[in-house]
């Protein structure tokens, strides 16, 4: 179970693009607990520094900063390197709603550049971060691969265009693809600052400042909530996939299902506060329910993960605690 004992042949070299972000950063620590080399890659639009200072002088880590939507960076940035792992993109379904030929430039041309790098400089394995969020308006429970509806958002858009692409550079060029379709992880490092900042590091921010947290729409939609080691797990596993799992994409999740609702009172129980909520609008672009199948994962990938909601929201409450 988990990642610990996962192996990769001597002097083997990784590549994480987005590497001073909340699941970038997460990559490099455990790639270097495993003790094997990795290189960094961030512009920091997205990414903080703080994130990746600990692991400056460590002679396993090395840093580039530079952005994805430039190639010629991208094949620097691949040069020697076995395996990349692939998390460099702008997130968020509203913001993209706002701003959409930014992600049309970042996360669908920037990808692309990665994609192409990766190929020229011979990578043996590309794992790229999608999203649970390319289901769109498919309206059942529980979601699985090969049964999406349409896309609600610019966001949602890029990541669908991203497996498109992952899946012809397996069948044309021979690039092994893996495409993880992420379901709302959260964990250690997550950016609980600013408009667009994830649900559960925003509602644990807030309460330790006394706020109250404003729950778009009832409360009573429900998510997948998947904690930061199973990620980690699902991309070392990638890895070490075979040929024939390439050019697809992967649920990644616990397959449970939490409700928005449920998630704040228990916050308010751990954290030992009483805090009324406010309510405001739906968001646009938002699914009303997500829980994964994570059948295929688990057959083609070997992706066990072993990291409940529970377990995972009691670690990161504690860091939250010693970190804000």
């Amino acid at each position: 179970m988990g990642y610990e004992n996962i192996r990769f042949p001597q002097g083997a070299t990784f590549l994480v693009t987005g590497s001073a972000g909340f699941i970038g950063s997460n990559l490099v620590e455990a790639i270097i607990k495993l003790g094997y080399q990795v290189r960094g890659l961030d512009n920091f639009s997205n990414g903080k520094k703080r994130n990746v200072e600990e692991f400056t002088n460590n002679p396993n880590y090395e840093f580039i900063e530079g952005d994805i939507c430039d190639l010629n960076t991208c094949l620097k940035a691949c040069e020697g390197i076995d395996f990349v792992l692939h998390q460099a993109a702008w997130g968020s379904v509203p913001r993209s709603i706002e701003m959409p030929l930014i992600y049309e430039e970042i996360n669908i041309k920037g990808t692309l550049n990665m994609m192409e790098a990766a190929k020229q400089n011979g990578v043996k394995k590309f794992v790229y971060a999608s999203s649970s969020s390319v289901y769109g308006d498919e309206p059942n429970l529980p979601k699985k691969e090969g049964r999406e509806g349409n896309v609600l958002s610019p966001y949602s858009l890029t990541k669908k265009v991203n497996e498109e692409y992952g899946r012809l550079y397996t069948k044309l060029y021979g690039l092994d693809t893996y495409g993880l379709r992420y379901f709302n992880v959260f964990g250690r490092r997550q950016n609980p600052d600013g408009a667009y900042a994830a649900v559960i590091p925003k509602f644990i921010k807030q309460l330790l400042n006394e706020e109250s947290p404003t729950i778009n729409g009832d409360g009573k939609q429900s998510r997948d909530f998947t904690y930061i080691e199973n990620v980690i797990e699902a991309n070392l596993k990638a890895c070490n996939a075979t040929h024939e799992a390439a050019g697809q994409a992967y649920n990644i999740a616990f397959g449970g299902r939490e409700f928005l609702i449920d998630i704040y009172f228990g916050l308010l129980k751990a954290l030992e506060k009483d805090i009324s909520p406010t309510f405001g609008p739906d968001r646009k672009g938002d699914i009303k329910h997500s829980n994964a199948d994570i059948s295929r994962a688990k057959e083609l990938l070997g992706y066990e993960p072993d990291w409940s909601f529970e377990r995972g929201i009691m670690e990161a409450i504690e860091w939250y605690k010693e970190n804000l």
